[in-house]
């Protein structure tokens, strides 16, 4: 392909990234007010800067702390707010009191979101607010999350599915915005590292989320611990995948988890793939 056919196409690229992004903030600006859901992952960074360049004061971000949010990914949410000014908020939810939740079926994601989205909706009731949003994305829709189901019961507003944005429209236009989290890796909740049927407890997590900082001290940019019983089976993305396999990283992540309180580790060849876990369910 010739340099000016690339660069046409970025900028082609480029000008429909833009196109979405003056569709999504006249939309919002239409709004009487908004609160909206913030992990701190790319997609729901760039909503809450968006929301918060489209409507001002009339924008609230809100974090749901919970046993399954990290804190790491806590204190990289703090750097985003110090960064951008967004107002924001911290809210506790308590999924972990609902035995649907713990009991960790298929359909766990469902329980989480129903609870955030009940604590949401009652917050902005509460506070005046006329709508509560969420960032899925145009390329969530191609996996399997019930969680989406709470957002329809709930009338949660889907801004960027309705702007047809992709994880990829979102990246770029958070880096034209100098967002930090514009390529932050993809992340989750805690209790997405553990089987379906592992039951999930504050003990689980905990471990979980321990080993998921060794491999961050170590270097690893995206990676899932993935907790099977008393092993840590370990996915890390296949362009760092060399570093995991040599010797003397994999005693040393070895005899680390191990220190931490696993009693295997395995280290998986697939790779990080997002959702692995799905595999052990049925065809949907």
């Amino acid at each position: 392909m010739s340099s000016l056919v690339q660069i046409r196409k970025q900028e082609s690229r480029e000008t429909g990234a833009a196109r979405q992004e003056y569709e999504l903030l006249t939309r919002l600006a239409e709004l009487p007010s908004l609160l909206i859901a913030v992990s701190g992952g790319a997609d729901s960074a760039y909503l809450a800067w968006a929301a918060n360049k489209a409507l001002g004061k009339r924008s609230l971000s809100v974090t749901a702390i919970s046993p399954s949010y990290s804190a790491y990914d806590r204190a990289e949410l703090e750097k985003f707010i110090a960064h951008t000014g967004v107002r924001h908020e911290f809210v506790e939810t308590h999924e972990m009191e609902n035995p649907a939740y713990r009991v960790n079926a298929g359909d766990r994601c469902y329980y989480c979101k129903d609870e955030l989205f009940s604590v949401l909706g009652a917050l902005a009731s509460a506070r005046g607010f006329a709508a509560v949003a969420y960032g899925v994305n145009a390329d969530d829709t191609s996996d399997f999350r019930p969680g989406h189901r709470a957002a329809a019961e709930h009338r949660v507003l889907a801004p960027l599915l309705d702007a047809k944005m992709s994880k990829a429209d979102i990246r770029a236009l958070s880096q034209r915005a100098g967002l930090p989290t514009w390529d932050r890796p993809a992340s989750a909740c805690l209790s997405s590292r553990l089987p379906y049927g592992t039951e999930v407890t504050p003990e689980r997590l905990a471990l979980v989320e321990s080993g998921e900082a060794i491999l961050r001290e170590l270097g690893f940019r995206q990676f899932r611990v993935r907790l099977h019983d008393k092993l840590a089976r370990i996915e890390i993305a296949r362009e760092e995948l060399p570093l995991a396999m040599t010797p003397e990283m994999g005693a040393t992540i070895s005899q680390r988890f191990k220190a931490a309180g696993f009693l295997y580790v395995a280290l998986d060849l697939e790779g990080y793939r997002q959702g692995s876990l799905n595999a052990a369910l049925p065809e949907r």
